[in-house]
């Protein structure tokens, strides 16, 4: 099984500014997701697909060649992953580099490791579409999620009548660490048509994804703390 490690890494960062390449406990925080995707394989297989030449210098500084500058036109708030990997698939293809699977890491997650990457492709086989790294949201919509009905009143946003959390159903949420990707199925139908889909769990910690100036202080507070 021949594996495209993608790391999309868009400069236009609005939460946190030049959070890819930001410092986080001394280290660019892209850093971290080189690191796992290069204990899993060699740097050729490993695409970090960028429009910023800052991050290019950045990657390229830690050994990393960055194959191309994405195009502006997928670098937009409005562009779809979709289109970002099959624009990479492309260029690798075009140079004569075809894969079966490919592993989705988003310079976001610190906590994400190389064996969660690993045990998440021992999951997919040839009948599945994705694999996707989840947490147990605490937000569930038998329990504590409402929406605003017709007359202006809040009802459960599943119906149900369970009177303690515990006894709901659980309600998987993508954490956005990881999503290992059948290409086939990519070609067929479109990421957002993925409809074989099986989760991979993560804890609270590992399932960090650094949005904004609090999770980034998160970060820092607890990779100070293992230091």
């Amino acid at each position: 099984m021949e594996v495209l490690f993608v790391i999309p890494a868009r400069g236009g960062s609005k939460g946190v500014p030049k959070k890819n390449i930001k410092l986080l406990a001394g280290k660019p925080l892209i850093y971290y997701t080189i690191d796992v995707a290069r204990e899993l394989t060699i740097d050729d297989n490993i695409c970090v697909s960028t429009d910023d030449l800052e991050i290019i210098k950045v990657v390229e500084n830690y050994g990393l060649n960055v194959p191309f500058i994405r195009p502006k036109e997928l670098s937009s708030d409005s562009s779809s992953t979709n289109d970002v990997l099959m624009h990479a698939l492309n260029f690798y293809q075009l140079n004569g580099k075809n894969y079966d699977v490919i592993a989705l890491l988003q310079p976001t997650s610190p906590f994400r490791k190389a064996h969660h990457v690993k045990e998440a492709l021992q999951r997919l086989t040839s009948e599945i579409d994705m694999v996707v790294s989840v947490k147990e949201t605490k937000s569930n919509p038998y329990y504590v999620l409402f929406e605003e009905n017709s007359e202006g009143f809040l009802s459960k946003s599943k119906d149900s009548n369970f009177i303690r959390r515990q006894d709901c159903p659980a309600v998987w949420e993508f954490n956005g660490a990881i999503y290992i990707i059948n290409i086939e199925s990519l070609k067929v139908k479109g990421m957002g048509s993925l409809k074989k889909t099986v989760k991979y769990v993560m804890n609270e910690i590992e399932t960090i994804d650094i949005d904004t100036t609090f999770d980034w202080n998160l970060c820092e507070f607890i990779l100070n703390g293992i230091d």
